[in-house]
């Protein structure tokens, strides 16, 4: 590994509180150059113009050296640290029923430290990716369609035996109506056989 330059501003004695201030030194810690001033530009926090100048003033000195690519610049480092009271010392004001409340004037050293991403560590971090990549698992939406299909498969042989057992019993009632219709015609020619019977039995009584 080779050593990184890094470039470094200072904004000490900033009127404002260290509290207030790491809201947004938060936001633009590990960020490239370009999305911090983008972020620190459109940001409503009042720290925000701090940190604006001071992320400026430290592209600024990485331009001074010819080797380095502001384009690849990186915020390696944002901090807010504490500073002293303004003027050392508490304020007063009026309170309540003749008293006194004090409030302090607080100050805040703001530090941002720029670097520059080197080619091989970029190059390191995609090979590292690609290992730690796992290979994907098949999705178990395709194992259930396989236990589908297989499922499916025996149900439609069944059906294809089915079909011929059902056209035989088609066979079977419709030869037993058309026997049945033969055995009530036959019965009803005897019928009419039995109603000539009878007209010869009149007959014999004409004779006679």
């Amino acid at each position: 590994m080779t050593a990184t330059m890094e470039f470094t501003a200072r904004h000490r004695y900033a009127r404002i509180t260290a509290r207030k201030a790491r809201l947004v030194a938060d936001t633009i810690r590990g960020r490239t150059a370009n999305q911090a001033l983008d972020l620190l530009q459109f940001s409503p926090q009042r720290a925000a113009a701090f940190y604006l100048k001071v992320l400026q003033s430290a592209i600024a000195n990485a331009s001074q050296d010819e080797n380095i690519n502001l384009n690849n610049l990186y915020v390696a480092d944002c901090r807010a640290d504490e500073g002293p009271m303004l003027n050392n010392r508490l304020r007063w004001r009026p309170g309540p029923q003749g008293r006194a409340m004090p409030y302090a004037k607080k100050t805040s050293h703001l530090t941002v430290r720029v670097s520059e991403h080197l080619e091989e560590e970029s190059a390191q971090v995609t090979t590292d990716t690609k290992k730690k990549t796992p290979r994907k698992k098949p999705a178990k939406e395709d194992k259930a369609m396989d236990e589908n299909m297989t499922e499916e498969t025996p149900m439609e042989e069944t059906t294809e035996n089915d079909a011929p057992a059902n056209d035989n019993a088609g066979g079977d009632d419709a030869g037993g109506d058309d026997g049945g219709g033969g055995d009530d015609a036959g019965g009803d020619d005897d019928a009419g056989g039995d109603d000539g019977g009878d007209d010869d039995a009149g007959g014999d009584d004409e004779q006679g």
